[in-house]
Formats: structure tokens, C-alpha cells, sequence
């Protein structure tokens, strides 16, 4: 028996949900394998930071999930500093608090809405490709094989990613630490402040609240270093936090609990072909900054429209290598932030760790480099490359800025459209001609205040061009360039 579909997703996960939900709302047909038999209940991350809730924003969900979690603007930095979010210039000034089987409940709950297939008890067993497409055999969950094929894969199927393992590229880098120690529990004292935090000599320990009475605690202890495989039960997640924190909060009713070693690895390419990778598939950070689910689901807003765009003869082929050329730096830099935070918070009294440690405690009290902080551990700050000579904002981070006229009032409900925005000062009507051709493709929206620049913003929330309105790139040739370089050439071409 053969399936076919344009796009098919294996894992679902909140990186594979939300990708697989974009496609579906773009009308590119789409199939989500899960080798899970049902929907996860199990809370692993816990933090969803204010640049993915924005891209949930864009896609009208934000709200529903935050609605569901408890937002802290106030980070402890190992205990001894603070780092605020609440000045960040978004409308989520915060970390959400929340377990990852809501995050993946809300997601869901979306892609089947769109029309997602989500099929349970799938497990990849063979992966082939050819230049037209590519073949998955898949068992089901009685035992039958059965073969999917699809013009593209993403593979979105976690650290030991079969998909990964069938292109046989490496996964390369190393194990951080051992025997890190996760639980949810209800404490009978609940810790006074929204993020309880302490280091010691030997270890770390973090208690975060849920908002609805359950709390993640995250605890680390060099001298308790068995095998993640090794019997984990509540006295010994009560001991270790003891030992840091001087209480454990009469920690009771657990309902998850879990030991693993963090890993720090990245996958050289994250496209082969017609195959691509994201999330944990691609890239594994340790749990410090909570940035791995988040990472992936970032990877997946750059990815969907990209697909959606190329499948839909709406952008040039070869606007899917810059998923590699983008996602990947990002990757990067999330393991950079990730390890340094984790190697401060288990370094011991007088090794490099501890003076980083001191330096990142230090740096909470000085307000540039705490807004910097903040700034990459939320997203908000991260860019992508832009070319040589490239105007300023290319690549950034587009704000969510008041629009005027009829239609949505705000950026990021505009791109609700999931197309892309050519945002014009205000009374400012673009010369005739200027999207001639590209109607349906890209919306024209006006910004609501004083701005003397044309900003192209892709449907992700990025900046893809930007011109002065008195320089000559904002001259309709210019405009013309930038929307055949991002929305493909022009279904009806304006004569010279």
C-alpha cells in the first residue's frame, strides 16, 4: 500500500506540529508519523520564551497558550542575581511557564483543525530518496509495513532521529553532564518567588511553578552520577534539592520523574536532497536557558513557509538552502549559550566555570548587559546573515508594529495572512506597477507612525528587505527585485 502526500513529517513534537500545521494552513498536503502509540503526557521542557510565543502569535495560538501557563518576567541567575524580562519590547515580556505536553496539546489542537493527519504508532523503518521525491516504509502499529511517499521529509523525530540515522550523517559532539534530575511534584510550602534557583560546590537546583500548584524542579549533583537507566524515586529528588536549596518544599505526588545525561551535538547539514532536519533531530542542548524546544520550533517557523512557498511555485527553488544557511548558525549559537550557562551553573570554586559564573551574576546588575542577556536568551535578539552592503534591518527581527487602514491593526495579526507584508509609511501608496504580478502572494499593509523606509517582512517575522524611501532600492525596479528574489517572478510581468 503507497501513500502519497507533498510533505510528511515524522515526529510530533511541538517542532513537527507546528511545522506540520503551517503547511496545512499554506494548502500543502501533509502527514505527521508519530512512533508513539498516543499523545504525550510527559512535561520534559518547560519554558516557552517570548520570540517562539510571538511566533505562535503569528499564528493566532499565542493566547490560547499562555492562557494555560504562568508567565515569569524575573530569572534567577544561580541564585545570586536576577535577570528582568519585563522591558523586553514584545508583547510576551517574559518566560512562560508551562509543560511541553500543553505546548504540544495547543499545537495540535491547530494542526488537526487545519486538517493534519497525525498518525500514531508509526515507526520509520527505511528512508529513500530519489530526484522526484522521497520513500518512507513505515510499520504500523499492528505490525504492517506500508510505504509513504512525499516530495519532501522532514525529519522532526528527536535526538535519535531515524531519519537522521538513515542519511548516516553524524551527530557530533559530546555528553555535558551526567545524571541530571527532572521531576513535576506538588510542594506542600510553595517557595516564595517565581523561580527559586541555588548553586553549590557540588550542584544546582531549580524550582519553577506550573501556575496551577505543580512545580518542575531541574537538580544536579556531582557525587550522584549513576546511569540515566538507574531507579529514580521522590527521596532522592527531595535529598539532592535539600542539599542546595536547605529545604524541599515538602515535595509530594509525583507525576513525572526522570534522569538523563545532557548532550551537547549538532548534525553538520540540515538538509540532504528532499530531506530535512529539526529540532532535537538536528541539534541537542543541554536544559540550561531552556532553549532546545524552543530552538525547534523556531526552526520550524523557518521552514513551513519556505516549503509552502517552493511547493506552491510562489518562491524560487532555491529559497530552501537558507534554511540550512540560517537554522543552523541559530543552532549554533543556542548550544554556545546553553553549554556556557550549564558549565557555570556545575563548575567548581576556582576553575574557569566559576569565574564565568561570577561574570554572568555580575553582568545581571549592569543594565546594558543585562538587557543583552535577556535579549538572547528570550530570541528577541537573534538575526540571520545578510548580505554584504544589505541594509541595516535585513535579517532582524521585524517589531510588532501599529498598522493603519483597514484590516488588522498590528504586524503580527497581518501576517496571520501567512504570506508576505510589504509594510509602507503611512500615506505613503506605492507607485503603480510595484507588485503588479504579485497579487495573492504578498500583502500590502501601512505602518501606523513615522517611518521613512519600505520593509519587506517574511512570513516568519523577519526582515527579507528594507529601502530608505528617498534612496533608489525603493524605486519600483527595486521593489520589483526584492519581491522576485523572496516571492519568485512575477505571474504577470509589467513591460519596461
Amino acid at each position: 500500500m503507497r501513500t502519497v502526500t507533498d510533505v510528511l513529517v515524522v515526529g510530533a513534537g511541538p517542532t513537527g506540529l507546528l511545522l506540520a500545521g503551517d503547511l496545512a494552513e499554506a494548502d500543502v498536503s501533509c502527514a505527521v508519523l508519530e512512533r508513539r502509540l498516543d499523545e504525550s503526557n510527559l512535561s520534559r521542557a518547560a519554558a516557552v520564551h517570548a520570540r517562539t510565543l510571538e511566533e505562535l502569535d503569528v499564528r493566532g495560538v499565542a493566547d490560547d497558550l499562555v492562557r494555560l501557563g504562568l508567565p515569569v518576567p524575573i530569572l534567577r541567575v544561580f541564585g545570586r542575581g536576577t535577570l528582568d524580562l519585563s522591558w523586553l519590547p514584545s508583547r510576551f515580556p517574559y518566560v512562560l511557564s508551562t509543560p511541553q505536553f500543553t505546548t504540544e496539546q495547543v499545537l495540535g489542537e491547530r494542526a488537526r483543525r487545519l486538517g493534519v493527519r497525525v498518525v500514531h504508532g508509526a515507526e520509520v523503518i527505511d528512508v529513500r530518496q530519489d530526484a522526484d521525491g522521497v520513500d518512507l516504509r513505515v510499520r504500523d502499529r499492528d505490525g504492517g509495513v506500508r510505504t509513504w511517499r512525499a516530495r519532501y521529509v522532514v525529519g522532526a523525530d528527536g535526538m535519535r532521529s531515524t531519519v537522521r540515522q538513515a542519511l548516516g550523517l553524524p551527530f557530533p559532539g559530546r555528553s555535558v553532564a551526567r545524571s541530571i534530575v527532572l521531576a513535576d511534584v506538588r510542594p506542600a510550602e510553595p517557595p516564595p518567588d517565581e523561580l527559586t534557583a541555588g548553586v553549590t560546590d557540588d550542584g544546582f537546583a531549580f524550582v519553577l511553578p506550573f501556575g496551577d500548584g505543580w512545580f518542575r524542579v531541574i537538580v544536579w549533583n556531582r557525587r550522584r552520577t549513576p546511569p540515566e537507566t538507574a531507579p529514580l524515586d521522590l527521596a532522592e529528588v527531595k535529598e539532592m534539592t535539600r542539599e542546595v536549596l536547605g529545604t524541599d518544599f515538602g515535595m509530594r505526588d509525583p507525576r513525572w520523574m526522570s534522569r538523563f545525561h545532557s548532550d551537547e551535538r549538532q548534525v553538520p547539514a540540515y538538509r540532504v536532497g528532499r530531506i530535512f532536519l529539526a529540532g532535537d533531530a538536528a541539534h541537542v542542548h543541554s536544559p540550561a536557558g531552556g532553549l532546545g524546544m524552543n530552538t525547534g520550533m523556531q526552526d520550524a517557523a523557518n521552514l513551513g513557509w519556505k516549503l509552502a512557498g517552493v511547493l506552491k511555485d510562489r518562491a524560487p527553488a532555491g529559497l530552501l538552502d537558507t534554511y540550512d544557511s540560517e537554522r543552523r548558525p541559530a543552532g549554533r549559537l543556542a548550544l554556545r549559550t546553553s553549554g556556557r550557562l550549564l558549565r557555570a551553573a556545575t563548575a567548581r570554586p576556582g576553575t574557569p566555570g566559576a569565574a564565568l559564573r561570577a561574570v554572568l551574576v555580575a553582568a545581571t546588575h549592569v543594565p546594558p548587559l543585562a538587557r543583552r542577556m535577556a535579549r538572547a536568551l528570550s530570541g528577541i535578539g537573534l538575526a540571520y546573515p545578510a548580505p554584504r552592503g544589505a541594509h541595516p534591518l535585513m535579517g532582524r527581527r521585524a517589531p510588532d508594529i501599529p498598522l493603519t487602514g483597514p484590516g488588522p491593526r498590528r504586524l503580527y495579526e497581518a501576517l496571520r495572512g501567512r504570506r508576505p507584508l510589504l509594510v509602507t509609511p503611512p500615506d505613503t501608496p506605492l507607485a503603480a506597477g510595484a507588485v503588479t504580478g504579485w497579487e495573492g502572494r504578498v500583502d500590502v499593509v501601512a505602518a501606523d507612525g513615522r517611518t521613512g523606509r519600505l520593509v519587506l517582512v517574511r512570513p516568519d517575522g523577519y526582515i527579507a528587505w528594507a529601502a530608505e524611501c528617498s534612496g533608489p532600492a525603493a524605486s519600483v525596479p527595486g521593489i520589483r527585485a526584492a519581491l522576485a528574489e523572496w516571492c519568485g517572478p512575477p505571474l504577470t510581468p509589467v513591460a519596461p
